[in-house]
């Protein structure tokens, strides 16, 4: 293959990567920006102002209050209008005949109503009027009609006469054909903003007792009508009797130009919608802002909580966001806390197993050791040495597998049951009891004493009386184990402000200070020679130490002494006395 080609078509394999990689970088962008959760926000936020917005538009008050409006507007223009043209119309004096001084002076004397004015004949003169009426237009984009009293037209301003003459006046443009973006939007209108308005026709020359306004203002009063065209345009019609003494000479029909209303009221939407763009601009924008503090943090929590799923090679963090005073900072401590915790538990049930499997390897060592060496045993004192060391083992075994199940179990047995008031008082009361009444070999003795003076309830703890009872039991034990023959165990119960403190002191050789801090190690033990090598598992203290803590208290050791000399050991367990 030549270059060249090879060349033409590596261009496209080339632009479809370059279009793969774009698309890909796109999708990236837009799942980053436009998560779930901005989505939501963004909709929610849009969706209360859409509403917001077609409420505006659904109840019209505006478009309501233009047309109150405009209809006294149109009121107070008729009734001038009407006074005009009633003062330039005149009285027909080859049908009749009056004594103007009379007429004057029922003027003066305020007898308008009287049978003589009230059926002068006072017609309507087009060639005065239709200058008046010029005039009185022009400034206007009204429309003015006037009717006799027998509602034939004698003025329309459409086609004014003065002597003989046809003033035009500029028609309106006829519209052209709606396309269908109109037609949808006119569609939307008619029912969207449905009007209960009667239809307008337009009568032309015809009588204007056809307009029910004209009708009202020839009985003499005034009349107002709001009704819409076929191309759902508002027309605003206001009928004024033109009246002199009392008598109606005619109407005055003014009605505004089709469409006008409208257009005001559309100008005004369509400001309402230029100020919702805006609106709803800021809006995405500070709802993606928004939602980049929260969806941001969160999506980087949940990447850290897959990672700790998944990294078991390795301890994984979780983003510190504490520094935020709201949910999200309080999210982010509760998961590092509890990935923390996690952590710990991973590492201490390792340890756990460990210190297990090393503490089970040496009986089971020393146990294979002496079965195999029993067959090869040459008298019966060897063999019977055996025999010892093999039940030895297995007790010591015993021991350790019991101590270890109930290590195990404790967290959940700890964390099933709930905590109840506990009365330490009767508590220690019976432990006491039943130690002293179990007779021991070494002769010693617990004694119990307890503060005087206080109410029932100050001595209660909420907690698992079975568990801090095998607490006692424990570090009774303990003492007893290292105090002299004969001796004594002391066990003190007090209060010590909102705790309550149960202490067991000996008068052994005490705690040495390298053991202080091991003492409540799992399988620790540092035991006098004579009592004898795997009497003790090691786990009582520690066992000791957990089930305190759990109460949500704290169990430590400290050395009795004298000046330099050690007196004895005393361990303390501080515990939340119970609230009343």
């Amino acid at each position: 293959m030549s270059p060249e080609r090879a060349s033409q078509s590596e261009h496209p394999k080339s632009r479809s990567i370059i279009r793969r990689r774009l698309r890909l970088a796109l999708r990236a962008i837009t799942v980053q920006t436009f998560s779930s959760l901005t989505r939501r926000i963004v909709v929610l936020n849009l969706a209360g102002l859409v509403a917001l917005v077609v409420g505006i538009f659904y109840l019209n008050q505006f478009r309501e209050g233009l047309i109150d409006a405009r209809v006294q507007a149109l009121l107070t223009q008729g009734e001038i209008m009407a006074s005009a043209v009633a003062a330039s119309a005149t009285v027909e004096t080859g049908s009749i005949r009056i004594d103007p001084e009379k007429l004057l002076e029922q003027q003066a004397a305020g007898e308008e109503d009287s049978d003589e004015a009230s059926s002068l004949d006072f017609p309507i003169n087009p060639e005065k009027v239709a200058p008046l009426m010029r005039r009185l237009i022009s400034p206007t984009k009204l429309r003015a009609r006037v009717y006799d009293r027998d509602g034939n037209l004698v003025i329309d301003s459409r086609a004014l006469f003065i002597y003989s003459d046809i003033v035009r006046t500029d028609l309106p443009q006829p519209k052209p054909e709606p396309n269908l973006a109109e037609r949808v939007w006119n569609t939307v209108k008619r029912y969207l903003f449905r009007s209960d308005a009667p239809l307008y026709k337009e009568l032309g020359n015809q009588n204007g007792k056809g307009y029910p306004e004209v009708i009202t203002a020839l009985n003499g009063a005034p009349s107002t009508q709001v009704s819409i065209n076929e191309q759902n345009e508002s027309i605003v019609s206001v009928a004024v009797p033109i009246q002199r003494f009392k008598s109606v000479l005619g109407v005055l029909l003014l009605s505004t130009r089709p469409g006008e209303i409208d257009e005001i009221v559309t100008a005004e939407r369509l400001a309402i919608l230029r100020v919702f763009a805006v609106a709803a601009v800021v809006m995405v924008i500070l709802s993606i802002l928004l939602a980049s503090t929260i969806a941001g943090p969160i999506r980087q929590l949940a990447r850290a909580a897959e990672r700790v799923r998944y990294g078991v090679k390795s301890r994984q963090e979780i983003p510190d966001f504490t520094e935020r005073s709201d949910e999200i900072g309080h999210l982010s401590g509760a998961l590092r806390d509890m990935t923390n915790a996690l952590f710990k538990r991973i590492e201490a049930i390792e340890s756990f197993a460990a210190d297990v499997a090393h503490e089970l390897k040496n009986p089971l060592t020393s146990l294979r050791s002496a079965v195999e060496t029993l067959p090869l045993a040459r008298n019966d004192t060897s063999r019977n040495r055996l025999l010892e060391v093999i039940q030895h083992d297995v007790r010591r075994l015993d021991r350790l597998i019991s101590d270890i199940s109930d290590a195990s179990r404790l967290d959940a047995e700890l964390l099933r049951s709930g905590a109840e008031p506990v009365d330490l008082v009767k508590l220690l009361t019976a432990l006491t009891g039943v130690f002293n009444s179990v007779e021991r070999e070494d002769g010693v003795k617990v004694r119990l004493s307890m503060p005087t003076g206080l109410p029932p309830t100050a001595l209660f703890i909420n907690g698992h009386d079975s568990r801090l009872g095998q607490v006692i039991n424990n570090l009774v034990d303990n003492a007893r184990s290292f105090s002299p023959r004969n001796g004594e165990v002391r066990v003190e119960l007090r209060r010590n402000k909102n705790d309550v403190e149960i202490a067991v002191e000996d008068d052994g050789p005490g705690v040495p200070d390298h053991a202080i801090e091991r003492i409540f190690e799992r399988f620790y033990t540092d035991r006098p020679e004579e009592q004898g090598f795997g009497q003790n598992s090691g786990l009582g203290l520690s066992i000791s130490k957990q089930i305190i803590e759990a109460h949500g208290g704290k169990l430590w050791v400290e050395n009795r002494k004298d000046g330099d000399k050690v007196l004895g050991a005393r361990f303390v367990a501080r515990l939340p006395a119970a609230q009343a």
